[in-house]
């Protein structure tokens, strides 16, 4: 499993961990629930609240590293950045998807979360299993197989390993922290 990142240091190349499995239309009030979009905003705060209407015990649980899988149109709804960022805080590895609500998948890369659309490792994948993903080799490691992806350009890479779009973009700049 992934260790846990220190605030400064990113490990996002090769991610490893168990896979939480949820169906169709994963939406983002479901993912983090509006009531507490203007309530909270503490990012460990978000974390608590990750999931809880739709799996009550993953916040709980949930280990870094772990994988989301889910089904079609992830993260579908409104545009707020809490459902992405609910899930960076409980240190998700990365979400797999047959597919992602546009400004969903735009909220990922901004905030480092790696979102992958796989229809065929979701088909095969269950809750429960043990993936690895590489994300420089386009690989989802499964003991029932391994699932390319299109390669991810190199910006995105470079936004993923500088932590989100706004170090990326401080550190294009040379602005410092």
């Amino acid at each position: 499993m992934r260790k846990t990142p220190e605030p400064t240091e990113v490990q996002i190349m090769s991610i490893s961990g168990k896979v939480w499995k949820y169906g169709d239309d994963v939406n983002t009030d479901v993912i983090f629930p509006g009531k507490y979009t203007y309530t909270v905003s503490d990012l460990a705060e978000m974390g608590e609240h990750a999931l809880e209407d739709l799996d009550p015990e993953f916040r709980f649980q949930v280990q870094p590293g772990d994988v989301i899988v889910a089904g079609k149109n992830f993260g579908c709804g409104s545009s707020r950045e809490q459902a992405v960022k609910c899930l960076v805080a409980k240190q998700v590895g990365a979400v797999i998807a047959r597919s992602f609500a546009r400004i969903y998948y735009r909220n990922c890369i901004n905030n480092a979360l790696p979102a992958i659309a796989s229809p065929e490792a979701v088909d095969a994948i269950e809750a429960g299993d043990e993936v690895e993903v590489d994300l420089e080799a386009g690989e989802i490691r499964t003991a029932k197989g391994t699932f390319a992806f299109p390669p991810l350009p190199e910006a995105v890479m470079g936004i993923f390993e500088a932590g989100g779009l706004i170090p990326y973009t401080r550190k294009r700049l040379g602005i410092a922290d």
